[in-house]
């Protein structure tokens, strides 16, 4: 494996040679920081080129994958692209290093002398093929490398892979090298999370999806999409009580909050619908106030560190991409989710060519920026010659910060490491558990994690046990919720996460460490125990917390459907969250999730039916307006007669004949979108529920939506007297039209000659409009002569209307075409 070592000679040989734009010692000179605060260069060309992701590992060291390849994957060829530059290759290529040897690199930076300039650099591993995320730990180095995520062993810790890699997972997403999966990222709860762009598709073990943010478990093997949706997403992070923040690239938004199981905007023209044809809704981004700069916001973190000043704690630190600069923005709270508003400028480059591509913190407290440093950002054009010889590391500190201590966690004790877990800076208290869940799955054997230990006569497993009791007992008793909560966490990634210990956390003081326990039951998405389930029954029925109750809908869709819907169902009789932007949608996707579920025998429709029928439900407004129409609407999308038997259920237990006529509404909808045959405008609808629709409609004939329902079921009835009324000219016109866009979705031929009376007639001109788009509906050929016959006596509008039916049939087409050949119609009227 080739090794490349690059000393600081090299550096100061190569100083004299730089890439297109300003000089460091020049852009430094144009950069304008926030008072109280300097800037320096870490590093910079020709030791680095084209960063686009930094981090430092546990000793202190930072590395950074140098994205040479960018933007095409070296030894495929193009088969397709598109306008959104999403392309198609000829094949999907060998994991490293058996597929093509790429450019990109994952270099390893170290400032020997302590004076904050790196000065000697060696690649940990080379040749990497679009390579675009790195994360530290169980003994190893996770990349991403598309369409692969691999684990690189390195368990003598030489900084030289033991081996090839280990392919962990396959399927992400390459149709777009600045979208691809990316900012690999360690959860408190040891789950690996990462996210992944807009214009690249990925499809692993089966779960197909574009935007979103993904997590895989190291120990167990577990892959999650974690939640659905969101924009061209470089970085996430984690804030004081583990919530997922990432960024995105709308402009006017900085940033997403990513729920367990939720789903989220999309740019769904331009990227497709939610995976889900049943969310019936989704979250936006976290509104923004006083956006600046460009719309890429790239590689935020939630600044946890201890040498800026203390106004800084818990502020969203990011990269602008297209605006050339590093703001912080506030994080408010806005019921169980947030709200920013921009907070001020870090760092102001004042030079076109400063594009950031990473934002991390550092042992020191400092925040580092990786800048791609280039005035072209994007690929438009993928055969554009690309310079590659630009890149620089950042570091942006309070004044009179100094150089972090030397450190290195694997040497640390088991009692030192849970001492830094009560550190001010996230950096150590993020790598103490780290280390605390390589032990422990080093002597497990676990996947990713290297070979067994065996125990030394010290016996570490004993002294590992100890570790553990001490977490839990800090989880279980420190009056500090920060505290507790990391405690909390550093336990479940220890093993150490039980019921045993959740039925006394769930009794504690600590929203948060509540709420992180509902979150860890779930986790498993297997059942609880019976005695559990019935302690969060009447726990969903009393906690105070929202963020408690968040977590309850999110584990709620996890759990099987009979432990599921008592909770579910306890918040429904609670109905105090309809306000929050939310939660009352998290409800709804528990509760679909179960709708129609079988799993081990436990039928998901029975549990849901059973409490949507009671006469309480419609007492809550959740159950009313949130739940009950989305749950008619899901079931009449299904479309089975199980289906249609349940809707019938729903609409019988409704109060009232306004409520059932509401509900209609929903099952209209539902029935619209439920499969159906090929030439069907419509899939069929049970017989006792055609009869009810028809009885409601026969109660009142004068309700739109009423009719609308009779038509598409073609009663005949409700047919006649509607083109009747649209056909008398003693009608409101308006009436008239409205009745005539209600046709259009049943016409029947039978009424051919009728509407072509309207256009002939003296009608008014809207009329003639709207009988026009109701026969353009009618396969009928005989309507191309008879449309060109009425041409010359049509008004202008009409005459556009009439070419735009002509030309959707390649008969009428030709026709036109041989009209204008013969000269009887001007080309330019067409």
């Amino acid at each position: 494996m080739l090794r490349a070592v690059v000393g600081f000679c090299a550096v100061v040989a190569g100083s004299a040679v730089f890439g297109q734009g300003l000089s460091p010692a020049e852009a430094i000179k144009r950069m304008k920081v926030a008072d109280g605060f300097e800037v320096s260069v870490v590093a910079r060309e020709p030791l680095v080129r084209q960063p686009v992701a930094i981090e430092f590992d546990d000793r202190g060291r930072l590395w950074v994958i140098q994205y040479l390849q960018y933007p095409n994957p070296e030894g495929l060829k193009r088969v397709q692209v598109d306008r959104f530059s999403r392309t198609k290759y000829d094949r999907v290529p060998e994991a490293p290093p058996k597929g093509p040897r790429g450019a990109d690199r994952i270099t390893i930076l170290e400032d020997t002398d302590g004076d904050g300039r790196v000065d000697r650099g060696h690649d940990f591993i080379d040749g990497l093929n679009l390579a675009t995320g790195i994360a530290f730990g169980h003994g190893g180095v996770f990349v991403l490398n598309v369409p692969y995520l691999l684990f690189y062993p390195d368990k003598n810790r030489d900084d030289v892979p033991d081996g090839d890699p280990e392919v962990l997972l396959s399927g992400f997403g390459m149709e777009d090298a600045h979208s691809v999966a990316n900012s690999l990222t360690f959860g408190p709860d040891g789950w690996l999370y990462g996210c992944q762009g807009s214009t690249v598709t990925a499809n692993v073990r089966g779960i197909e999806f574009q935007q979103g943010v993904w997590r895989y478990h190291p120990v167990t093997g577990k892959f999650e999409l974690f939640c659905e949706g969101g924009g061209n997403s470089w970085g996430l992070d984690f804030d004081r009580t583990g919530q997922l923040l990432y960024s995105t690239n709308w402009g006017g938004h900085v940033l997403l909050h990513g729920v367990q199981g939720s789903y989220l905007v999309k740019a769904f023209a331009k990227h497709g619908a939610l995976h889900n044809p049943h969310a019936y809704g989704f979250f936006d981004h976290a509104p923004h106030k006083s956006f600046r700069g460009g719309h890429v916001t790239v590689g935020g973190i939630v600044y946890q560190g201890d040498s800026f000043p203390e106004s800084f704690r818990g502020k969203y630190i990011a990269g602008d991409l297209l605006g050339h600069g590093v703001y912080w923005h506030d994080i408010e709270p806005r019921g169980s989710t947030f709200q920013t508003s921009h907070g001020g400028e870090l760092l102001v480059s004042n030079d076109p060519w400063f594009a950031p591509t990473d934002v991390t913190m550092g042992p020191d407290g400092a925040i580092y920026v990786s800048d791609w440093h280039d005035a072209r950002t994007a690929h438009p054009d993928p055969d554009a010659d690309w310079d590659r010889s630009n890149g620089r590391i950042y570091r942006i500190a309070a004044k009179g910060t100094k150089p972090a201590a030397p450190i290195d966690f694997a040497k640390l004790s088991n009692d030192e490491l849970l001492k830094l877990h009560l550190h001010r800076s996230q950096w150590f208290v993020r790598h103490a558990r780290q280390e605390l869940a390589r032990r422990v799955s080093h002597q497990h054997d676990a996947p990713a994690s290297g070979s067994p230990k065996t125990n030394t006569p010290d016996n570490p497993s004993l002294a590992l046990r100890a570790s553990v009791e001490r977490l839990r007992q800090t989880a279980l008793n420190d009056a500090d919720e920060t505290a507790a909560l990391e405690a909390l966490w550093s336990l479940s990634v220890c093993g150490g996460f039980d019921e045993a210990l959740a039925f006394k956390l769930l009794d504690g003081p600590h929203a948060a460490v509540r709420m992180w326990t509902i979150r860890l039951l779930g986790d498993p998405k297997k059942a609880v125990s019976t005695e559990m389930a019935h302690r969060l029954d009447d726990f969903a029925e009393t906690d105070s917390s929202v963020h408690v109750r968040q977590q309850l809908a999110c584990t709620a869709k996890r759990l099987p459907a009979h432990q599921a819907m008592p909770i579910i169902n306890a918040n429904i009789n609670r109905d105090i969250d309809n306000a929050d932007p939310f939660i009352p949608l998290l409800w709804w996707w528990a509760v679909e999730r179960h709708s129609i579920s079988q799993l081990d025998g436990i039928n998901g429709r029975d549990e849901v039916m059973k409490r949507f029928v009671r006469p309480s439900l419609w007492k809550s407004k959740l159950g009313r307006e949130t739940l009950l129409p989305r749950l008619m609407r899901r079931y009449a999308a299904e479309g089975t007669v199980t289906d249609h038997a349940s809707c019938l259920q729903l609409l019988r237990a409704a109060p009232n004949e306004d409520e059932r006529d509401r509900l209609l509404a929903s099952l209209f909808a539902g029935w619209r979108e439920a499969p159906k045959g090929s030439s069907a405008r419509f899939a069929d609808l049970s017989r006792e529920l055609t009869e009810f629709v028809v009885a409601r409609w026969t109660a009142k004939t004068d309700d739109p939506a009423l009719l609308v329902f009779a038509l598409a079921l073609k009663n005949q009835t409700a047919y006649d007297r509607t083109l009747e009324e649209a056909l008398n000219p003693q009608f409101d016109v308006n009436r008239r039209v409205a009745l005539l866009n209600l046709l259009a979705d049943a016409v029947r031929p039978s009424s051919l000659e009728s509407l072509l009376e309207l256009l002939s007639s003296q009608e008014p001109e809207a009329v003639k409009s709207a009988a026009l788009a109701a026969l353009a509906r009618l396969n009928d050929e005989s309507l191309a002569p008879l449309f060109l016959d009425l041409y010359p006596t049509l008004p202008a509008k009409l005459k556009a209307q009439t070419f735009g039916v002509l030309l959707t049939r390649k008969s009428s087409t030709l026709a036109l075409l041989k009209l204008v050949d013969r000269g009887e119609l001007k080309p330019s009227d067409v």
